[in-house]
């Protein structure tokens, strides 16, 4: 740290004049004893006269720090008679590990990485409360991904602190943007899902100025374009006393990865814990692991080979065209990134034959490993749901891949063979594997409650039917997402999980989103059905079970299948996510805060008046919005009636991305909406945004492309212009909002509209405002009563004469027309 450097209130340490001096430099090199008469002080003298006072300006440091480590030892111990202004229930004891990290929460933005059930919502509780207590008009901010990770937030801050509940209130996507800023202004802690405040951050309509700390619960989310990263960024360039608290129990394995979650929350110190560490050893509840070795049948092996062979004969030929080294199997994500890698060729107009069937037998390859990964795995009931669906792809021509597999002699051996068994009704061993111990588990405790883990929905529905013709009450625990009529409002997951807490069904069937956070006690034992190559998903998955009393984990392998490939995946990322943390935690640096030091907002170098830009309600998921927000302007969303960007009284922008543009001329959109921008805005702009090639996109032939642009650049007089990519569309923007607002004088006008230059335009302009009124409507009505005059002196009956001007346009038009006009803030 430099000497000077600013730290914001509640955030920095006490430092000594020595951390910052080397004494050795300041000690006089030569001493003269006499000069012109007079004594001089000897070496030795000096020596101790500068100690002196160098011990004086270290006595007065320390007496600071003395004063700040008995401020800090107050917010540290919840027993303190003046502990978090007793906002802590008295009941409530911290363990000496909770403690411990709280004491680096206090003074440092930190990631706690703690296995599941061991605490971190009661850290969390801890610093927000001490956080109140030193900043009394704060706001604390808690967010989760999910609603049920809300809510359960916000049910522990009611049991465990004496805030009124008045006074802390609960933001989702179901309360309307207007009422989550009347509640903001009123709220102390307030709880949300990130997509909706992200909203209205980059609106302005809430303000993270107040807010004293922010925690981030499953912090690991916070990489690429999830709403946590903009959320962190916005606070640290608003609030006036920061702190943040990143909360998980699994950041990842890869090292890039964790840094980039500590960058975008902008850590100082990590606080990571294990099952193994002596001081939370105590309190770990014993969980046994059960690898349940599963036999992988005869009849299953003879359709895995038919789709190894069609497999690799995909492989082979992308080989041939030059594309793969190996013919050797790839895994799942070398496909992606291959298959993305052949479709940016693509896009830059390389369009040689070997190409674009390389992206074909890619995207066929990937169909097989899919299927071969739902054989091994999840059975026959799975695999023939999938096949099913191909074939119906196949005969509506949906994609090329689907038609090339309906007529690969391999795959359709591999089908026959499924259906075969689907008709004889074999399954997986996995499913008798798995009845055989929840029927055992339920004998010996008829109170004993499992999760089963399934990562297909399908083989989770098939599980129901079998529980079901047991007799064994269960309950299924889906997404949102409505596939086959099996998705869970937010409201119906709460229910589910209040359901399964009170004990009224023994088994849930749960996929990946019940992986994640939610606090289920009592959970006695849960069932991987198959392993998962993730380690975040693998502990998290654990982590359900063994929380505040023993539990087992049973995981089910198919021998010589990717199960156990999988298996040994998952261990040795969570043996290396432990190495890297520990290894980040020794020697952590300050990733993130030098963002803050170094860049500045636009607003910074422009004149104090602020930037405007309106963008509609639609582009709130775009990067531009985003950039747009970073680079300090202010951003309204709204529904534009034009354009996608308003930049003044009379530029609009209409933002295309290069397929985008291409489609739009396709399905006729596009002059549609540039005869629309013309009409209404006196200074229209086209923007294409992206670096692929614009006459590779579709089929269609590149004069077309060029006759429709050079129309709208001639015929309409709109100039186009092309941006590389969302930064720049940005940059492109703040310049051109900067001139129209600043240099040249101009107004900002979220709907600008087009100035009507002849009279005629002048009276079309007025009458078209009419409620009702298109440009359809204008010269009819105009036709029939000439003047504006007339149309306003007009009753209902003349004005329905009109034709497309009914009972209700009639009304509207005359009520807008006679209705007083009223001062709306007086």
């Amino acid at each position: 740290m430099e000497i000077g450097a600013k730290r914001k209130a509640g955030q920095g340490n006490f430092y000594n004049l020595t951390d910052f001096i080397n004494i050795e430099d300041l000690k006089p090199k030569v001493c003269t004893t006499v000069v012109n008469g007079v004594r001089m002080k000897t070496l030795d003298e000096m020596e101790q006269e500068f100690e002196q006072e160098l011990l004086q300006v270290e006595n007065q440091n320390k007496k600071k720090q003395i004063q700040s480590e008995k401020e800090i030892t107050e917010l540290e111990s919840p027993h303190s008679q003046n502990s978090q202004n007793n906002l802590i229930q008295n009941n409530l004891k911290p363990r000496i590990y909770q403690e411990t990290i709280l004491g680096t929460c206090i003074l440092n933005n930190t990631l706690v990485v703690l296995p599941t059930g061991l605490g971190k919502t009661l850290i969390a509780m801890l610093l927000a409360t001490a956080r109140i207590k030193l900043f009394p008009n704060s706001k604390i901010l808690v967010l989760a991904p999910t609603r049920p990770l809300v809510e359960q937030h916000i049910n522990t801050f009611k049991k465990h602190t004496s805030i009124s509940d008045d006074e802390m209130v609960l933001f989702t996507g179901m309360v309307k943007p207007e009422k989550r800023a009347q509640l903001w202004k009123k709220a102390r802690v307030i709880f949300s899902t990130p997509q909706g405040l992200e909203n209205d951050v980059l609106s302005g309509k809430i303000k993270l100025n107040d807010v004293s700390l922010v925690v981030f619960d499953e912090a690991h989310r916070a990489s690429g374009d999830y709403s946590y990263v903009f959320l962190a960024k916005k606070y640290e360039k608003q609030a006036k006393y920061p702190r943040v608290l990143g909360l998980t129990a699994s950041p990842g394995s890869d090292a890039e990865k964790i840094l980039e979650v500590c960058q975008n929350l902008w850590i100082d110190a990590v606080e990571v814990r294990t099952d193994e560490d002596a001081d939370v050893k105590p309190y770990v509840q014993e969980v046994d692991i059960n690898w349940i070795k599963v036999d992988f049948p005869d009849e299953f092996k003879k359709i895995q080979k038919f789709l190894q062979t069609s497999y690799k004969s995909k492989l082979k030929s992308v080989k041939e065209y030059g594309y793969v080294k190996s013919s050797g199997e790839l895994s799942k994500t070398e496909l992606l990134r291959l298959q993305g890698y052949l479709h940016s060729e693509l896009s830059k107009g390389f369009k040689n034959i070997d190409l674009m069937k390389s992206v074909s037998l890619i995207a066929e390859a990937m169909k097989i490993q899919h299927a071969i990964e739902l054989l091994e795995t999840q059975g026959i009931s799975a695999l023939q749901e999938y096949f099913m669906k191909l074939e119906q792809e196949a005969v509506l021509g949906k994609t090329k891949a689907a038609k090339n597999l309906a007529v690969d002699t391999n795959f359709k051996s591999a089908g026959i063979l499924t259906r075969n068994l689907y008709s004889e009704n074999v399954e997986h061993p996995k499913v008798e594997m798995l009845l055989n111990i929840i029927q055992t588990q339920i004998s010996k405790n008829s109170n004993h409650k499992m999760i089963v883990f399934n990562q297909f929905r399908d083989s989770a529905s098939k599980i129901k039917q079998e529980l079901d013709k047991k007799g064994i009450s269960n309950e299924m625990f889906f997404g949102q997402a409505k596939k086959k009529g099996t998705g869970l409002s937010q409201k119906e997951q709460k229910k589910v999980l209040d359901r399964f807490r009170e004990g009224e069904f023994h088994v849930l069937i749960s996929t990946s989103v019940g992986e994640e956070g939610l606090d289920i006690p009592k959970v006695d034992s849960v069932i991987f059905y198959e392993p998962v190559p993730s380690a975040i998903r693998t502990i998290q998955r654990r982590g359900r079970t063994g929380r505040n009393e023993k539990g087992s984990v049973s995981v089910m392998v198919t021998k010589g299948t990717r199960d156990e490939g999988y298996r040994w995946s998952a261990h040795h990322k969570e043996k290396r996510m432990h190495r890297v943390l520990n290894e980040l935690k020794r020697q952590f640096k300050k990733v993130g805060k030098t963002k803050k030091e170094t860049t500045l907002d636009l607003q910074e170098f422009i004149s104090e008046k602020p930037i405007k830009i309106s963008a509609d309600h639609r582009e709130k998921g775009n990067l531009v919005v985003k950039d747009l927000s970073d680079k300090g302007l202010e951003i309204e969303l709204c529904q534009l009636k034009v354009g996608d960007y308003v930049l003044s009284n009379r530029v609009c922008v209409e933002l295309k991305k290069v397929g985008d543009f291409v489609d739009s001329i396709i399905d006729g959109r596009l002059l549609a909406q540039v005869k629309q921008m013309k009409m209404h805005v006196e200074r229209p702009v086209i923007i294409i945004e992206g670096d692929e090639d614009i006459y590779a996109q579709r089929k269609i032939h590149p004069n077309a492309i060029r006759g429709m642009i050079a129309t709208i650049a001639i015929s309409f007089g709109i100039p186009i212009i092309h941006t590389k990519n969302s930064q720049e569309t940005a940059a492109l923007l703040v310049v051109m909002a900067k001139r129209e607002q600043t240099e040249l004088g101009g107004t900002f006008n979220p709907h600008a509209s087009r100035k009507p230059a002849t009279s005629n335009e002048r009276i079309e302009y007025i009458v078209s405002s009419l409620p009702g009124i298109g440009q359809s409507l204008v010269k009819p009505l105009l036709s029939k009563f000439k003047t504006i005059k007339n149309i306003v002196n007009a009753d209902l009956k003349e004005l329905k004469e009109v034709e497309k001007i009914g009972d209700k346009k009639a009304k509207d038009i005359q009520k807008v027309l006679t209705e007083e006009w009223t001062e709306k803030f007086k």
